[in-house]
């Protein structure tokens, strides 16, 4: 059996996967969650093959939830869900280690064949996601985009540097060029050009 935590904070949702799951033979369900931070105290006390984990979940969403478990535990497989594809997103899962990247979308056997793909050792990245991460034309640094992503959860500069380990300075400089190549005069608005185009 393989053994699966999966974590998404829509109750009903969570409930339908994990029971249509257990239906697709060789899976077990052992814990479920409804947040990224109790979803990285169950797979350290139930130790799963695989994690499955939304990407936007309160208390820490689906990577920085992916870091943790797989600061304790690198070799564990994980999948993340979405419902937005976006390029911005794949590029920051794939940086976190995830083994798969999928549209909560898919169906429900097909999600079985990716739970036992990645428990062996494989990749898995939903093909539309892919072509749209290749197409992808964001022209902001990896740096630029973590100070935007900061931006939009409401964090001020002092506090952004603080997070990223950079100067106050540092910081108002990738804002700065952020603006530049968004066409903005604030960072709020740069954040908010940069959602819209599917960069964060």
């Amino acid at each position: 059996m393989i053994r699966v935590l999966l974590a998404d904070d829509e109750n009903l949702l969570r409930g339908a996967i994990g029971a249509l799951l257990e239906l697709e033979g060789q899976i077990e369900v052992v814990a479920q969650a409804d947040n990224g931070a109790d979803a990285v105290a169950l797979d350290a006390e139930h130790r799963p093959d695989v994690v499955l984990l939304d990407m936007e979940m309160p208390r820490m969403d689906g990577i920085e939830a992916t870091t943790r478990i797989l600061q304790a535990f690198p070799d564990r497989a994980i999948v993340l869900l979405t419902r937005h594809g976006r390029p911005g997103l794949l590029k920051r899962a794939l940086g976190a280690g995830v083994r798969g990247f999928v549209s909560k979308s898919i169906d429900p056997a097909q999600l079985a064949e990716v739970v036992e793909r990645v428990h062996g050792g494989q990749r898995y990245i939903d093909s539309e996601i892919s072509a749209a991460a290749m197409m992808d034309d964001c022209p902001l640094t990896e740096r630029e985009l973590d100070a935007l992503r900061l931006t939009v959860e409401g964090y001020s500069v002092r506090e952004i540097g603080a997070r990223l380990h950079l100067a106050g300075g540092t910081v108002r400089n990738y804002l700065s060029s952020a603006m530049g190549k968004t066409g903005t005069s604030s960072r709020h608005q740069a954040a908010r050009v940069a959602r819209e185009r599917s960069w964060l």
